[in-house]
Formats: structure tokens, sequence, C-alpha cells
């Protein structure tokens, strides 16, 4: 594998988690922690995002960012903060994933979000050939539960979703899973607006 990619041999299940991460915060270590423990992961790996095309303000420095993830990932070797997404020139996560699967034949992929991100999911570019090309699964997230299962998505794919989520990474896409678990009320807008942490 080239060098500043994350290592992965065939066989391994990868979890990925996206985003701007702007900035990261416990929650995500929070979800991190439950979604390798709940759905059989040999790995996650943060995808911190150069930009997101769904938002208007652009984020921190993306060193300023991956400095600060790497920070509170710490020493867990089953977590990888990685910029492959600025490394392989993508943005989209549909053309992310297709990237990706060709880089890391017999590598099994799952993506993981939180239950915000389900509910405004059809907003996301080709978000079908997302849901076509790996397993899914859907981290609760405080007072968003209801709203994400309402979720056009939801609707649209609700024969797919596993009941069992120890199942989902192992399962044929299209399938997704909501994880339910104890909730973490961090986010990133939240700690932006209480100041700059930029600075």
């Amino acid at each position: 594998m080239r060098q500043g990619f994350p290592p992965a041999r065939r066989g391994m299940v990868v979890g990925l988690l996206g985003g701007s991460f702007d900035p990261a915060h416990e929650g995500h270590v929070h979800i991190t922690r439950e979604a390798l423990k709940r759905l059989r992961l040999d790995r996650i790996w943060w995808l911190v995002s150069p930009g997101n095309p769904l938002k208007a303000r652009p984020p921190a420095p993306l060193a300023q960012r991956m400095a600060r993830a790497r920070a509170l990932v710490g020493e867990d070797p089953r977590v990888v903060v990685s910029d492959i997404e600025l490394r392989i020139g993508t943005r989209a996560t549909a053309d992310t994933l297709r990237r990706l699967q060709a880089l890391y034949p017999g590598v099994r992929f799952v993506w993981i979000m939180g239950a915000d991100n389900l509910a405004q999911f059809h907003r996301w570019q080709r978000w079908r050939d997302i849901l076509a090309m790996v397993p899914v699964a859907v981290m609760a997230r405080p007072g968003q539960g209801l709203r994400g299962l309402g979720s056009l998505a939801a609707r649209a794919y609700a024969g797919q979703r596993l009941d069992r989520i120890e199942q989902l990474s192992a399962a044929v896409p299209p399938a997704w899973g909501f994880v339910s678990m104890p909730l973490h009320d961090a986010s990133s807008t939240a700690i932006r607006a209480r100041g700059d942490w930029r600075r």
C-alpha cells in the first residue's frame, strides 16, 4: 500500500466514519467505541474530509483537524485518522467508496453515520449508490432517532434494515441497521458555537 494510506489486508472488516471533524470530539470517540464493539469490526478509519459539499462554511485547515482527531484517538491501534480523500482526490462519499474498494480488494467496508446524517442522507450525491456498495450502520444520536428513522432514505430501504446489528458487517448491500446505544451529546456545531477552537 502507498505511503500515507491506511494499512488493511484481505478479509478485514473496516468501518468508515467520514466527516469534516470540525472539530473532532468525545462524541466521535464514543461512536467509534460502540461501533467496534457492536459491529464486529477489525478497524475504524476516520475519514477527515477536505471539505463537506453540504456545508456553506469552510472547515478549519485539514492539518489542524487531523491533529485534534489523532490526539483524541490516542494509541488505539484499531482506529486510524486518515486524509485519504485528499490523497485520492475524492469529495463525494460514493466516489470515495468506489476508490477504496478498488484500492483494497478483499477488504469489507461498513459506512458509519449518525442518525442526524440519516435524516438528510437523501441529499447526498448518489446516496442510493452508497447503499448499493456497502452496509450502513446508523448510530443513535441525541434527539435524532425518530427523525432519522422517519427519513426518506429509511422509508425507501425499510425492507433492507437488519434487526440484528451484529450481522451487518457480513451482509450483502443494500443493508443497513440502527445501533441503539448510550447517547453522548457532544457536537461539533455546539463546540464551534461556544468559541473558536481553531485558535
